[in-house]
């Protein structure tokens, strides 16, 4: 043996190998939603459906390192408060929904959020394999449209079974006279969504012209799903990107937090939306809107109206995880007032009610604490994307928008939040961290 080689082997043996569990579930979640379609009907041929439920049994494992790495080690009652406050909607949700199927099916959906909770004290930057699966699934996703697009997928059309509920993978779908494709993934939705999200994660360490370049190869193969939100979007990314890059970089990571923190205007577009354009026909101007009107008239009301009519006080408690939701339309005897709610928070604030205000609260105010700009892109990405999107399926969405948030659990928000409640000033926004890379 040389000298380099029992040097090398020394030096492997002083440095032990960091295992980070949170990383390894939420690669597990792109890869398997990501490839939702193929990996169904692939699992189902060959006897192995079991393996489809690997990231939720590890969704679980980060149940315990959220309780171990935020409510212990950080010491955030926030955190504390959060988890019962899950558990009690859990209940209600049983409660509401009736069958033991619905509040397995709401478990499973609630699972994800820990895992990016469990990002709270992280840069996601510093976890470099991860970004390169990640970026791997950008590839993947954009591929898989594209071929769609010539080749007939065998899994189109596929049906399955989950909790005894059928559904399909892969659906056909047409608009316009245009098929919706979806790749790999299970639905058009899905694909268009990976391709944004993955774009945007690989995006803020690439160059300029590998963002042009791509992110017009992106918004090409999103315009084939026929995911008219991912698109706009994608577009607003884009642009908000290069203004930033033309920036001194001193300003950089304080303009990309500024653009992070409007988005959460967002939240109020829908409630805007309905005061001034319900029951107007939307679709006499442009049949593009029909969509549109369909949310502002159908999908954010009627859940409040049948709420009111079946549990007055769900309106200000919630009626519990999966109402509202899919456990509720594949699980419950409500099924047939199930309404597709497709707004994140508007979903959000009907299972947990007023307490989901205070938790966004929380959250907007530790958003001024945060520097990784990864964090900050999905805040500003998820944020727009959710106007129109639930984002509970599939679960990589959910997951997201917590690894977004997830700065309201970390030691630093903690800290303030202690010193706050001492009778000090309020939370101050940090100066620019290292320079952004992104604009490099």
């Amino acid at each position: 043996m040389s000298y380099t080689e029992a040097m090398h082997r020394r030096q492997l043996r002083r440095e032990p190998i960091v295992i980070h569990f949170e990383a390894i579930a939420l690669a597990m979640y792109f890869i398997r939603d990501a490839a939702g379609g193929m990996l169904r009907y692939y699992s189902s041929i060959y006897g192995v459906e079991a393996l489809w439920f690997l990231p939720d049994i590890a969704a679980i494992g980060c149940i315990v390192l959220f309780v171990n790495r935020c409510i212990i080690r950080n010491q955030s009652i926030f955190a504390f408060i959060v988890l019962l406050q899950i558990l009690l909607s859990l209940v209600i949700g049983y409660v509401f929904l009736g069958t033991v199927n619905a509040a397995l099916s709401s478990f499973k959906m609630i699972a994800p959020i820990f895992v990016g909770f469990c990002f709270c004290d992280a840069s996601l930057g510093s976890y470099k394999r991860l970004l390169s699966i990640l970026a791997l699934t950008f590839y993947l996703s954009i591929g898989g449209v594209y071929l769609s697009a010539y080749v007939p997928l065998p899994w189109v059309g596929f049906t399955y079974e989950s909790f005894g509920a059928a559904r399909t993978a892969g659906r056909l779908w047409w608009t316009m006279s245009e098929q919706r494709l979806a790749g790999f993934a299970a639905d058009n939705t899905m694909a268009g969504f990976f391709i944004l999200i993955t774009f945007v994660l690989t995006s803020i360490r690439s160059s300029t012209i590998w963002c042009l370049v791509f992110g017009s190869l992106s918004m090409y193969a999103i315009r084939l799903t026929t995911s008219k939100t991912t698109m706009i979007v994608l577009g607003v990314y884009l642009l908000c990107l290069l203004i930033v890059r033309a920036l001194p970089e001193r300003m950089r990571l304080p303009a990309v937090r500024h653009l992070a923190l409007w988005t959460f205007a967002a939240i109020f577009i829908p409630f805007i939306l309905m005061l001034f354009l319900s029951g107007t026909n939307l679709a006499t101007t442009s049949s593009f809107l029909f969509s549109m009107q369909d949310r502002i008239n159908n999908s954010w009301q009627l859940p409040f109206s049948y709420l009111w009519q079946l549990m007055p006080i769900g309106l200000v408690t919630g009626c519990g995880l999966g109402c509202f939701n899919y456990p509720m339309q594949l699980f419950s005897p409500w099924a047939s007032l199930w309404v597709p709610v497709d707004n994140f928070y508007i979903g959000t604030y009907l299972m947990f009610g007023l307490p989901f205000v205070g938790f966004m609260w929380m959250v907007f105010r530790a958003a001024f604490l945060i520097t990784d700009v990864y964090k900050l892109c999905t805040i500003f990405t998820m944020n727009l994307f959710t106007i129109t999107v639930l984002s509970y399926g599939p679960a990589t969405g959910l997951l997201m928008i917590a690894l977004g948030f997830s700065e309201v659990f970390s030691l630093h928000a903690s800290r303030q939040m202690h010193r706050n409640s001492a009778g000090r000033d309020r939370v101050p926004v940090l100066p620019a961290s290292p320079p952004l890379a992104a604009a490099e």
